[in-house]
């Protein structure tokens, strides 16, 4: 069963991978929905959230919550291929290569005036319109570690174009891999 981890800075264009690939029959879990859930249960915002299971359960609780939750789905009769949407460090790629034989790392690369953009319309709960705060979100992730996820990725794809192109960027990557 293959197991591919997606990386990118936010707005990049992950999310669109994910849907596509589940198109296909991939089933896909998001380290980022993990953390908003677990928010919801202790009613903070996930930034916070991500810091304090962090402090109270070790730098790498949201991998390890992760792999629990494949090791589920694969225990529950799964062999679909999995899509993990959010990897932000070489730690958690570290880890999900020790738990997968079959792990691979797709990110995607998109510059920061068009992400900006994407963020603006979207929206989301940790999306701001304010430049200054895109730029601090942008160097907490770099700090974290996902410029080294990028760098070390074994595909990239540029998402700089318009939507008909990157979709098939997509598809070449997914019928590289079979899916």
């Amino acid at each position: 069963m293959q197991i591919i981890g997606v990386s990118g800075l936010p707005g990049s264009g992950k999310s669109l991978v994910s849907d596509m690939a589940i198109e296909r029959g991939a089933i896909m879990v998001s380290m980022g929905d993990i953390v908003r859930e677990e928010a919801k249960k202790r009613g903070e915002d996930s930034k916070e959230t991500a810091k304090n299971l962090r402090k109270e359960f070790g730098e790498f609780i949201i991998s390890e919550l992760t792999i629990k939750k494949i090791k589920k789905l694969i225990d529950e009769g799964n062999d679909k291929p999995i899509i993990i949407d959010g990897i932000r460090s070489h730690h958690e790629v570290d880890m999900f290569k020790e738990n997968f034989d079959n792990f691979m790392v797709l990110s995607i690369f998109t510059n920061p005036t068009l992400r900006f953009e994407r963020l603006k319309k979207r929206m989301r709960e940790d999306d701001s319109t304010e430049y200054s705060e895109f730029k601090k979100r942008d160097y907490s992730e770099l700090n974290f570690g996902i410029g080294n996820v990028i760098s070390l990725s074994d595909k990239i794809i540029i998402n700089e174009s318009d939507m008909e192109s990157y979709k098939e960027k997509i598809n070449e990557f997914l019928e590289e891999i079979d899916l």
